[in-house]
């Protein structure tokens, strides 16, 4: 039987197999703690080097694996960026990139925006320098860049998804912790994302736990708003549309459970779902099997929706005889952004950077 490997993490799942698999992986989570805290205790302590770009940098990051709803963030920001003139570009590792050389969230991002150089390098300090020096990048934004630690960063931006903040509360693999929770130590600002799925209480209880790791650390609150329908290649419909239909759901993403509580949020009705692995590159087998899928659910459904990092690898408007579109997602915060960003526009200068 197939499990959600999230079901184990979280105890969710019961039953002695169950057990078993978190007994397994809370051993492997030793070694891998203690992987963490040796380098995180070599660059703070200077034996490992960090490296300056030149230019202002802004990691946009996490504590967690799987989606937390980074890249609404990146887009958000980048607008900001270039809404006051100047040239801001995005590294990021490139985790997952298939034939044509880059992943899913570079197409969506590439997507949403066409003015935004984007750079994928798993040496992000390489990715720095060539922005820099062949694109002359003024501001630089690194996408999951918080354990990243070799490029100095001006601004260190942690995003926490109110509806799963802390991983389960153990370490990779038996939960999805990527560093322990006093990682926060070294974080500017926490973006709380998808805080309309989480009541006041859960709230209050995330943001009293950042406190208790660093007191001044400050954090704001923010929503995934469903903005419209995208549908390939370039076609948006206003988002109200969703109302009444009967969908089903694809997706290849790190939280696929808070992707259909957004199409809930639409007043559509799920009728069926099919998960995928994060970042899966829908081979032609997988979209094989998602033909037959809709095909057999026949009439039961109006259309078929997916994310926009979904849309922009199926690279089609319709899937076993019935209609595909993305929900598009936009960013609202609540606050203001401008205290950590104007000292980064106020401090952008010529120079030459250090590589």
């Amino acid at each position: 039987m197939k499990w959600d490997f999230r079901s184990i993490m979280s105890g969710q799942r019961r039953g002695p197999a169950a057990m078993l698999a978190r007994g397994v992986l809370r051993v492997g989570s030793f070694p891998y703690a203690i992987a963490v805290k040796r380098r995180n205790r070599q660059y703070d302590s200077g034996k490992l080097e960090t490296h300056a770009a030149g230019v202002p940098v802004i990691s946009v990051g996490n504590l967690t694996t799987g989606g937390t709803g980074k890249t609404p963030i990146v887009c958000y920001l980048a607008k900001w960026f270039r809404s006051r003139g100047r040239r801001v570009m995005i590294i990021s590792r490139g985790y997952g990139r298939g034939d044509n050389d880059v992943n899913d969230e570079a197409l969506e991002l590439h997507d949403r925006l066409p003015d935004v150089p984007h750079v994928q390098n798993p040496d992000r300090v390489e990715a720095a320098r060539i922005v820099v020096e062949e694109l002359e990048a003024e501001v630089i934004l690194m996408d999951d860049g918080f354990q990243h630690r070799r490029l100095h960063r001006d601004l260190d931006i942690v995003v926490i998804d109110a509806t799963c903040p802390f991983g389960y509360g153990h370490l990779l693999p038996r939960g999805l912790l990527r560093e322990p929770i006093t990682g926060l130590t070294r974080a500017d600002l926490v973006i709380l994302t998808r805080c309309d799925a989480a009541d006041a209480a859960k709230l209050a209880e995330i943001e009293n736990l950042i406190k208790s790791v660093k007191p001044n650390l400050a954090v704001l609150r923010s929503r995934h708003v469903p903005s419209g329908l995208r549908e390939f290649p370039d076609l948006t419909s206003p988002i109200r549309s969703l109302e009444g239909q009967s969908v089903a759901l694809v997706a290849a993403i790190g939280n696929p459970d808070a992707f259909e509580q957004t199409v809930l949020s639409c007043q559509a009705t799920v009728i069926a779902s099919k998960h995928f692995p994060d970042h899966d590159t829908y081979s032609s087998e997988v979209v094989a099997e998602i033909r037959q899928w809709v095909r057999d659910l026949g009439d039961s459904i109006d259309r078929v929706v997916c994310t926009h990092k979904d849309l922009v690898k199926l690279r089609t408007d319709r899937i076993g005889g019935k209609p595909l579109v993305a929900i598009t997602i936009d960013l609202e915060i609540d606050g203001d952004v401008s205290p950590w960003l104007d000292p980064i526009v106020s401090s952008i200068k010529d120079g030459d950077s250090d590589f």
